[in-house]
């Protein structure tokens, strides 16, 4: 196997680097701080191509790999991971599930903006009473005329407040249950559709999170994607990939703390001497860094996996369940390494581990990673 990149692939890991540094890194603790969002800075990574990174160019994206988008992600990350989930969520769930899904003519339709970063795309499955079990979704389309009419709501929507297209389940036929559940693409504009409550989080401060509202929300007949009663197929394969994406979130807060920290190991003087000549914290980031490396690994043989065209489900829920642990182990002991310094705001740690407990918990909690792994165990 190799595992070499492509000179391309270097360049746009590079590109994303020095994107963060530059662009990312002098207002991250400033927007964490004020729970703000940069749609100016976004805007500029839709310029330089990765918001569309994994996407035909007739459709707007870049034309690029998914192991680039990947490698992108994984840098945004490293400085901030709000930028990184809202990247995540507008190209893996909202524009991977109008891609994998939807007709030739709204691919074009709604694509081009959210690929270009002109637009936000966000992706409408959770509600209060459907959280891991995706199937228990109790918003409601009833065919009437030339319409759907929606009414419901959902809930914990990442890029909700900055979204113009939404991917949304909503159910079609209660009676059948999970099997009753249909996808359509929802404007922003849609008469009766608005934004709910504006969550205040504990990480990802920066990143807009809020309810989606529907009261009686009027969407074309044609913005049903695909057929009645496909839905939950459509969402649960869009989540695959969408947990590809959240794995390289978590691998770059998990390299950000690890590159805080060793560089503040480097500088920091006790005892007369570096905190790395301390030869239990050099072990401790020998540690750090084995399980970085292994988690990286398994992250990218599940953007290859899907990259070509392979089974890619129980790779992506290893990616997941790898990374999003490494963030939240690495996190911790950086913040423990850098004592009451790892406490305090200007020293970022402390901020990217609340940034890593929401990646165990979104796309899938780590429990149900680890029920999809162990079903194919047992299979």
């Amino acid at each position: 196997m190799n595992f070499d990149l492509t000179e391309q692939q270097q360049l746009i890991q590079k590109t994303a680097r020095d994107f963060a540094e530059n662009e990312l890194k002098p207002r991250v603790i400033e927007n964490d701080e004020n729970s703000k969002f940069q749609v100016d800075t976004y805007k500029k990574m839709g310029e330089l191509g990765l918001i569309g990174m994994p996407y035909p160019k007739e459709y707007g994206g870049f034309g690029g790999d998914y192991l680039s988008y990947v490698l992108a992600v994984e840098e945004i990350s490293k400085i901030d991971g709000s930028v990184g989930i809202s990247y995540s969520v507008s190209t893996s769930l909202c524009s991977g599930g109008i891609f994998n899904n939807a007709s030739e003519e709204q691919k074009k339709k709604y694509l081009p903006d959210v690929l270009s970063g002109k637009k936000f795309g966000s992706f409408g499955l959770t509600e209060p009473n459907a959280g891991s079990d995706a199937s228990g979704v109790q918003t409601t389309a009833v065919k009437q005329g030339d319409y759907y009419i929606l009414n419901g709501s959902k809930c914990f929507i990442t890029n909700g407040p900055l979204s113009e297209t939404f991917f949304v389940i909503a159910s079609t036929d209660r009676s059948k249950g999970a099997k009753g559940l249909s996808a359509f693409i929802v404007e922003k504009d849609f008469s009766g559709f608005s934004i709910g409550k504006i969550e205040n989080k504990c990480g990802i401060r920066a990143a807009q999170v809020s309810e989606l509202v529907f009261e009686d929300c009027k969407v074309p007949v044609e913005n049903l994607v695909g057929q009645e009663g496909k839905g939950l197929g459509m969402a649960l394969s869009t989540l695959d990939g969408g947990r590809i994406g959240v794995a390289a979130q978590g691998l770059g807060i998990a390299e950000g703390a690890f590159n805080v920290a060793k560089k503040y190991m480097t500088e920091r003087v006790q005892f007369g001497k570096p905190l790395f000549k301390n030869q239990y914290l050099a072990f401790k980031m020998a540690e750090l860094e084995l399980e970085i490396e292994q988690a990286k690994y398994i992250l990218y043989k599940a953007a290859l996996d899907k990259q070509n065209k392979r089974p890619y489900g129980l790779s992506a829920a290893k990616a997941k369940l790898a990374c999003t642990d490494a963030a939240m182990h690495v996190t911790v002991e950086a913040v423990q390494m850098l004592g009451g310094n790892g406490y305090m705001r200007e020293y970022n740690v402390e901020r990217m581990m609340r940034d890593a407990k929401i990646t165990q918990i979104y796309e899938g909690t780590n429990e149900i990673q680890k029920l999809i792994i162990s079903g194919a165990i047992f299979r």
